[in-house]
Formats: C-alpha cells, structure tokens, sequence
C-alpha cells in the first residue's frame, strides 16, 4: 500500500535576490519548503522576511535568481501561482464600509469562486472562524480581533495548498491572539504553512523548521527547536557582520 502524498505546495528559492538601487534586500537566498510543511521564516524587522513574500507572491520581479511555487514561478505563471496561495498579510486589507459576508464573496470571487461553491466557501469560513454572528456587520465597525478572523477568512475562501501569513498576531490581545493560533494550528497538515515573524514564542509554537533572514541574508535553517534553542539568539538576528 503506498503512502499518501503529503497535502500542501513545495516552494523553492535558488540563489534569489533582490536589490533597491544600491541595497541588497536579499543576497542569494537558497531555501527549500517542503510539501505540507509549517516553516517559520524569522528575522528582525528589516531582515528581509517582507521582500521574499513579495517575491514569492509576485509582488515583486527577483533581481537575481529565482523562486517557485510547485514549479510555477509567480510572475510567469501568476495564475498557477495565485491558485495555491492564502495570504494573510500583516496590515489587514479589508474594506471597512463591505460587510463580512460581502466582502468574503467579493473575495472569493476574485479567486474564482461563483455560484454553489463561492456560496458554500463562504459559509465555511464564516462557520470556522466564528464569524456567523457579526456576518452582516460592517467591517470596521469589528474589533481588531474580529478584523484579523475576516484577513484568515478570507485566505482560506478558495482551500489554498500554501498558506502565507506575516506577523499573524501583531497589536492583538492574548486571548485574540491564541485564537488566531489555534485556526493556523488546525492548518497543520491541510496545507503549507509560511509563517513570517519576529515572535519567537509563536514560531516555536506553530513551526516544525525555521529558517533565519539577517540583513537580507540566510544566517540559519533547521529544526525550530535546534535554531531557536540553541546559542544568542540576538547575536544570530544580527548576523555575522554585527559580530566581527
């Protein structure tokens, strides 16, 4: 009997770079995400986590080397790109005047979603994170807790393989933000997870491998319990130059 393809999108960066007129943003970044995997991509901020998801949404153009999604790279294949990814990004963009239910269909539309399907994804979002009572409420009439459910929502509307959320728990209470932490638990094993933060609690807590962003460059990859307990912790956010 042969074992079950793990669930989820592998996304791969070779020697990817990134420059701002004279400033390397990322300097020849070669990193490897497993199908499946929950992968915390740490650093300070400034260290370059924000740059690489941009590239690897397509925000950006590398200005060296390269990074994919199943093989797919997102500017030349956008829309096998766009298929597979969640993102939840770390300054909510939500429309406050839209409703929760509307804007989750006009979000789900945008990827696709119409009709039966877009109706029923819609529903199991406003069912998994709880958002059944204030669906018919204006977006910015929530509380920034309810606000950060509508940004989860909205990136599980269309079941993505790889799921990318940036400081997922940043300005949020502790009860807010253990919430939010149980839904990316449950997430463990539907999907790739990509998680970007400085929180270091939250990436032992969430991640089963991290890899460590310093100045634009990878200073550590491996095992979230071997990078994270292992030597100065600050030393290694700083990276090699700030110790010479």
């Amino acid at each position: 009997m042969s074992e079950q393809a793990p669930r989820g999108a592998t996304v791969e960066a070779t020697a990817l770079g990134r420059r701002f007129g004279d400033r390397p943003a990322l300097a020849g970044i070669d990193l490897r995400i497993e199908a499946g995997e929950s992968f915390g991509l740490l650093g300070a901020n400034g260290a370059g986590k924000t740059t690489f998801i941009r590239l690897l949404t397509g925000y950006l153009v590398p200005s060296s080397g390269s990074v994919t999604v199943d093989g797919f790279e997102p500017i030349a294949d956008a829309r096998a790109v766009h298929e597979r990814i969640g993102f939840v990004a770390e300054t909510s963009r939500l429309y406050p005047e839209l409703r929760v239910r509307g804007f989750l269909r006009f979000a789900g539309g945008v990827r696709g979603l119409s009709g039966a399907p877009l109706r029923d994804a819609v529903d199991r979002a406003l069912a998994r994170f709880a958002l059944e009572d204030v669906a018919l409420r204006p977006i910015g009439n929530l509380s920034k807790g309810y606000q950060q459910r509508v940004n989860l929502a909205q990136a599980f509307l269309h079941d993505p393989a790889l799921l990318i959320v940036d400081e997922p728990t940043a300005g949020l209470d502790p009860l807010q933000q253990a919430d939010v932490r149980r839904e990316l638990h449950g997430a463990a094993g539907e999907r790739t997870l990509l998680l970007c933060t400085h929180d270091l609690g939250e990436a032992r807590e969430l991640t089963r491998r991290v890899a460590v962003l310093s100045r634009g460059r990878l200073v550590a990859c491996g095992p979230t319990a071997e990078i994270l307990g292992a030597g100065d912790l600050l030393a290694l956010f700083r990276g090699p130059e700030a110790a010479a």
